[in-house]
């Protein structure tokens, strides 16, 4: 078992029962999934350069990622429709607590200049969305064997109820917010 899915058994669960008054332990808020998106507009002229996003997006996550393609033909960006312009992966379980866990610890304090996520990026619905402009933040990727800098998304999906909850939730986990 992870060490994060560890915490949230033995603490996180009673915490949140104690702040929020739950009655049954089937209540407490929970990581649902979290989806990694990354995309690649550059795609269009050369598909290698999508290749080697699905390459780092697999190194980061550890699972297979999906190709995403284009719904619509769009004449002034030249996309047509079913082109790949992008991946994504979405991480359950154990995965999912690995990723997020290696996320908050280890890639977050890496980035330069970092002082914290906003604590304002929450849907209404308990889903956390978080952008991160540089994939080389990951220890996972070598910095030599980048071609470009990437930026990706990543949205914690919750049981929760409401923004207050998830934020507590993933403020629990030990996602740094900011002041």
């Amino acid at each position: 078992m992870s060490r994060l899915r560890e915490q949230y058994d033995n603490e996180i669960v009673k915490a949140m029962t104690d702040k929020f008054g739950y009655k049954n332990t089937m209540e407490v808020p929970k990581l649902e999934k979290i989806v990694v998106n990354m995309g690649v507009g550059e795609a269009k002229e050369n598909q290698k350069i999508l290749e080697s996003a699905v390459a780092d997006m697999e190194k980061i996550t550890g699972q297979k990622a999906v190709i995403t393609k284009a719904k619509n033909s769009v004449a002034n960006f030249k996309i047509r429709e079913g082109m790949g312009i992008g991946c994504k992966t979405t991480l359950r379980g154990e995965r999912m607590y690995e990723f997020a866990d290696r996320l908050i610890n280890l890639a977050l304090p890496r980035v330069r200049d970092f002082r914290g996520v906003s604590a304002d990026a929450f849907d209404g619905r308990g889903n956390y969305a978080l952008g991160i402009k540089e994939q080389i933040i990951f220890p996972e990727i070598e910095y030599d064997k980048v071609d470009k800098v990437r930026g990706m998304d990543v949205i914690f999906v919750t049981t929760a109820k409401t923004d207050e909850e998830a934020r507590e939730l993933l403020r629990l986990f030990g996602m740094p917010f900011a002041k």
